[in-house]
């Protein structure tokens, strides 16, 4: 309250429908602990910062307070998954206060009232006031609404004032956050000698050739590794691979889908439905009682109708079409309204030759490839076929059909070909745009005709019969499976089961692989009961049965063979071919050592290499052998380098370097610090969290 009493006194400005939750300051992470002692707690604690712990209450509390602003900004509760986001802002920020305090303490860092009242009043409004009460139209932030806002608080809704006095709660933790991320930031500093370094690493090009061995053209089941390769390896390279706590899952998802018998009697009820909607006096109101879609009574194009009712235009006033199944539903339109729209529709299919190039050969190269298509089909050749074969676009494997589309949605030049046709056929010449050169068949005729189609649609659900049914079949395979092996087993059995594994699942993740919202499941996965080869109960999962088994578990710390071996294998296998590779690469010069490796070494040419770059063109990323090059004196050949897609061997032709800066150095300057100061933030959001010890076991309880 102290920050609205000082706003009023000093001029009555206030905030408005501020957005509660929106102040909390989210960063980092998901702050994941791993110390199993935390386990064996009292159930009252759900993490730990600075070695105190955070209590289920606490906790609870931050939830509700930030649940409470999601209603008053949204107008309703929010769902399960929406609540799950909640729940880690409200862990974010209470991790924020108990690590981030001791830092500002430390430094006394403070917010006067002034400050306060500044950020909702002054030269340096608070981003989340700002936009609120942001005129979208002129984007000019309105300071009387903000006035008449707070000076009506005390007679808004309870939810309202909550939302208010959140936001002002937050306000100074908020400020001090800011002070002691810009405190660090503006410790960032660009010399001019780097500046200078970064500018001429930019305009340095050399031009050279190289001679090029890709790792694929050693086959893969050649080079065996073996776990000690890979062990020393993720030893050599630990800061890569450091890991929190995970767990690994192999699951399977029972569906609950529709049967026949399901299917058959909502078509019995669809059919009902038909008969009285040819009838129905209000038929916005009969959609509203019997529609699992909300009614819509805004008029539509052809190229924004249903493709079924679209079939059968011209479409009639008054009649029914349908029902028509569809995606799990079947849907009942019946056209109550129709008039001349403001825009055109059409609907075509084209075949687009690109230029190869952007020189004048190449444009006339597409144009004449494009010519004789054309000519083709005059004498008959079939247009889909044509565009299957030559098509350069998306719409190829389609025949070149683009739809339904109005006026607006395609290049100028495109529809004014389409548009300016009176009928349905091969447009005679070919039609130029950005894009290279189109050949164009109207398929149907530009309209501005739109209807008003009132729409029933009804979803195919499995009924409880065949809800009960799948969740037998659930607890048949929970009972069938009492470890790994037998739950293998019972999969491999029923030839309808797929099983689906979930690696490396964290304390946080609301998902399993990629099952979305099975935070129960995870939740076992990571209670101190659960062994590995333990089979779980029967999970219910977005209207799915789940049956899960623990595979594997993984400590905070580096990460195992087992947990990265498919990527670190890659690497270890590389390294193999490179040894391969360099001991054949015999003489001293590029075309001898090709020569005595074989066909699959190639020598090529590169122009402008830019040094502060490092991309060779048509091999990729390779920032060691273009440093390389840049060592070298004209002609010289270096020494076969492994890269990141093969071997390379350099040899410099010529190179240039700017003998002075050729751009603002206080610009580039500018731009390293930004790019140190971005980078800054999670490295000084890491280093406080570790140093506070974070430990986040709400797994035990959400």
């Amino acid at each position: 309250m102290a920050l609205i009493n000082t706003i009023r006194e000093k001029s009555g400005w206030a905030v408005g429908t501020v957005a509660v939750g929106m102040l909390l300051f989210i960063v980092g992470g998901d702050l994941i602990g791993g110390k199993n002692r935390l386990f064996n707690r009292q159930d009252t604690t759900v993490g730990e910062v600075n070695g105190d712990d955070i209590s289920i209450e606490e906790f609870n509390a931050a939830v509700e307070q930030a649940k409470q602003g999601y209603v008053a900004q949204n107008g309703r509760q929010p769902s399960e998954q929406e609540l799950q986001g909640i729940r880690d802002q409200a862990w974010n920020q209470i991790v924020f206060k108990r690590a981030f305090q001791p830092q500002f303490d430390k430094l006394g860092l403070k917010v006067t009232d002034e400050e306060l009242t500044d950020m909702v009043q002054g030269k340096n409004i608070h981003p989340t006031i700002k936009q609120a009460f942001t005129d979208p139209q002129t984007g000019q932030f309105d300071r009387a609404k903000v006035i008449e806002y707070l000076r009506n608080l005390d007679k808004m809704p309870p939810q309202q004032q909550v939302a208010w006095y959140t936001f002002e709660q937050n306000l100074p933790q908020d400020r001090m956050g800011s002070k002691y991320y810009a405190l660090l930031k503006n410790t960032e500093y660009v010399t001019t000698a780097e500046a200078q370094r970064f500018d001429a690493a930019q305009q340095a090009k050399a031009n050279v050739r190289y001679l090029f061995v890709p790792y694929f053209s050693i086959s893969d089941s050649a080079v065996k590794v073996s776990d000690t390769q890979l062990q020393e390896y993720i030893t050599r390279h630990q800061s890569r691979y450091k890991v929190q706590d995970g767990r690994d899952l192999e699951y399977v998802v029972v569906p609950v889908t529709p049967s026949k018998e399901d299917s058959a009697a909502v078509r019995q009820t669809v059919d009902q439905l038909t008969t009285q909607f040819r009838s129905a006096p209000n038929d916005s109101l009969f959609v509203r009682l019997n529609s699992d879609q909300p009614y819509n009574g805004r008029y539509l194009s052809p190229a924004d109708l249903p493709e079924k009712l679209r079939q059968q235009a011209p479409l009639q006033t008054g009649q029914v079409y349908g029902p028509y199944a569809e995606n799990g539903t079947y849907s009942i339109y019946k056209v109550i309204g129709a008039k001349a729209g403001a825009a055109q529709a059409a609907r075509a299919s084209h075949i687009l030759i690109k230029p190869e190039g952007s020189t004048p050969e190449a444009d006339a190269a597409a144009k004449a490839k494009a010519q004789g298509i054309l000519n083709q089909i005059k004498n008959g050749a079939d247009f889909a076929a044509m565009a299957r074969q030559y098509g350069t676009d998306g719409t190829a494997p389609q025949g070149g059909d683009l739809g339904w589309f109005t006026s607006g949605r395609m290049v100028p030049e495109f529809e004014k070909a389409v548009f300016g046709a009176t009928s349905a056929g091969l447009l005679p010449t070919l039609t130029k745009t950005s894009f290279g050169y189109h050949i164009i068949k109207v398929t149907a005729p530009k309209t501005n005709q739109t209807y008003q189609v009132a729409t029933v649609t009804k979803n195919i659900t499995p009924s409880d019969a065949t809800n009960e049914a799948a969740y037998q079949r659930a607890q048949d395979l929970k009972a069938k499976a009492t470890d790994l092996e037998s739950f293998r087993k019972a999969v491999a059995a029923d030839k309808t089961l797929q099983k689906q594994e979930a690696k490396g699942v964290d304390k946080s993740s609301a998902n399993l692989g990629s099952l979305p919202n099975a935070r129960e499941a995870v939740r076992w996965a990571f209670n101190k009961d659960t062994n590995i080869g333990d089979v779980s109960d029967v999970f219910t999962v977005n209207d799915q049965y789940v049956v899960a088994v623990l595979t594997g578990t993984r400590k905070e710390g580096t990460a195992d063979v087992a947990a990265v071996k498919p990527e670190v294998s890659t690497y270890v296998r590389n390294e193999e071919k490179a040894k391969q590779i360099m001991a054949k690469l015999k003489g001293n010069t590029l075309e001898a050592m090709a020569a005595a490796y074989g066909p699959s070494a190639q020598v090529k040419d590169a122009n402008d290499l830019v040094l502060g770059q490092g991309v060779i063109p048509g091999v990729g990323s390779e920032p060691v052998a273009v440093g390389t090059a840049f060592g070298l004196k004209p002609n010289q050949v270096s020494a076969p380098i492994q890269g990141e897609q093969g071997v390379l061997v350099m040899q410099l032709v010529n190179k240039t370097e700017p003998t002075a800066p050729t751009q603002d150095l206080k610009a580039v300057r500018n731009q390293l610090q930004q790019q140190r100061g971005n980078r800054s933030s999670g490295a000084i959001y890491e280093a406080v969290r570790k140093q506070a010890d974070v430990k986040d076991e709400r797994v035990r309880f959400f």
